[in-house]
């Protein structure tokens, strides 16, 4: 059983064309291979995988991919099968790594790409879809204390949070057996920190050090500061917001409210009080608007917040509104849907979906039991990632993925899982994971498009920020 491909908005896909499901032969293009283990760094000119290795389809099933306890294991959405398993070593993260095919694992010092193996080919006016087996590849970043994987524009950043070292790449390299270099450079010293690719050939950096971070510097292509900030003591967490006629808009997350990197200059969003921190954001390229937590105690009895409040950050006037959710929620609660919809995840097993311009409750969708916060940020609780349209939200604890179609709130799918999960991302095959009708296929789609319409599920766009998490005894919300 294949899903769906009709979208209900029409996008267009990189300038590669638009999709139509007809074939029209001609051999599939280089991929990843799928060996078993990652090796210790460099990339690999043998890592394509031959054509026999694919299958040609007729449309794509997103591949949910889950990190657990000895590795990670990737599932189809369209019926919950395994499609495929590989051993990891050590608690593993995972991050889109920009391109909607390959998802960045990071574990025992190295960041390797992981092939979900999902192929969308652009051909002329149409395109062609092939699957192959999902599989951890040899490519790799020796990354001590592997930090923020950072999409953003056609480049994504790695960094490193032992060495300050960050490496920034061309996803689209990886489709060839290349992880695509592009830039290696480094901080000042060593820090849990992060870089954000900037669309005129900068890069968005701080520094500090593993004691205290508190700058935030803009670099020009060539590596020259031409704006900083010392206003953002506990810098963590960023976000991409829609951009302005003079570029990229960037939040980052402050213990004194946050700041907005906005027309080349930082910007200040003021608060009430002397603390406020916003470490964990959600951003989205076509809203101005940007989902945060919201925290207000310097010194939280029992070491950690728990939340009931989120805040909606204006980026367009550094201002923000405080909406009460009246539930608590933790770090893996946020998420960003298809039209900008600010989406969080709450203790009394609600998905609650609000218009981020209001602070309207759109939806309240009942997707998990009732459940806490647990006590090491590490241990498995309730996430979700948003693959555009549909938000796939995981119940750990009943071992349980509930599919909500997030402009209705209607839940569509469930399935059993096979693991349980600590984190979660979703791969398309597109790096948008959005794709234009062709006009005249939309009666040749019928048949797929009846199972689930309007469901072109993406993976989480450059736009929507780093995920963090909370509880270090060192840094609160420090997640690596």
């Amino acid at each position: 059983m294949r899903t769906i491909v009709m979208k209900r908005r029409a996008v267009a896909l990189l300038g590669v064309g638009v999709l139509a499901l007809s074939a029209c032969g001609g051999p599939a293009g280089g991929g990843s291979d799928g060996s078993d283990g990652a090796s210790d760094g460099g990339t690999a000119g043998d890592a394509a995988a031959p054509e026999t290795d694919r299958t040609e389809v007729a449309a794509l099933s997103p591949r949910i991919v889950l990190a657990h306890e000895g590795g990670v294991t990737t599932l189809d959405s369209s019926d919950g099968s395994t499609v495929g398993s590989s051993d990891v070593e050590g608690y593993v993260r995972l991050n889109p790594a920009g391109d909607g095919r390959h998802v960045a694992v990071s574990a025992s010092d190295a960041i390797t790409m992981y092939d979900t193996g999902l192929l969308a080919q652009g051909h002329g006016d149409h395109f062609h879809y092939y699957v192959q087996d999902p599989a951890l590849t040899d490519l790799s970043v020796p990354a001590p204390m592997p930090g923020h994987v950072v999409p953003h524009g056609d480049r994504t950043a790695l960094f490193a949070d032992g060495t300050g070292d960050i490496t920034l790449i061309d996803p689209t390299a990886l489709v060839d057996g290349d992880l695509g270099i592009l830039e290696e450079t480094s901080t000042e010293a060593p820090h849990h920190g992060v870089a954000v690719p900037l669309s005129d050939g900068g890069l968005l950096v701080t520094q500090g050090t593993e004691d205290e971070r508190h700058t935030v510097q803009a670099l020009d292509a060539d590596g020259n500061v031409t704006a900083e900030t010392d206003d953002c003591p506990g810098v963590h967490g960023e976000a991409a917001a829609k951009p302005t006629e003079s570029g990229d808009v960037i939040s980052l997350g402050c213990e004194n409210g946050s700041v907005i990197y906005r027309d080349g200059e930082f910007h200040k969003v003021a608060i009430d009080g002397d603390f406020q921190r916003s470490g964990n954001q959600k951003g989205h390229e076509d809203s101005s608007i940007v989902l945060a937590d919201h925290k207000v105690e310097a010194d939280p009895e029992g070491g950690a917040e728990h939340p009931t409040e989120i805040a909606l950050i204006d980026t367009s006037d550094n201002t923000q509104q405080i909406v009460d959710l009246g539930s608590e929620y933790w770090f893996r609660s946020l998420d960003r849907g298809p039209n900008g919809e600010a989406l969080v995840l709450t203790a009394d097993g609600e998905l609650n979906i609000l218009d981020p311009e209001s602070g309207e409750i759109l939806h309240e969708v009942p997707v998990t039991g009732e459940w806490t916060e647990p006590d090491n940020w590490q241990e498995a609780g309730p996430m979700m990632s948003v693959a555009d349209g549909t938000a796939f939200v995981v119940d750990p604890a009943a071992q349980k993925l509930t599919m909500v179609d997030v402009a209705s709130g209607e839940i569509y799918r469930e399935l059993d899982l096979p693991v349980v999960p600590h984190e979660i991302q979703v791969t398309t095959g597109t790096a948008s994971g959005e794709y234009e009708i062709a006009p005249g296929a939309d009666e040749h789609d019928d048949a797929e498009a009846s199972e689930h319409d309007d469901h072109d599920e993406s993976e989480a766009s450059d736009a929507g920020g780093h995920e963090e998490h909370e509880g270090d005894a060192e840094h609160e919300d420090h997640d690596h």
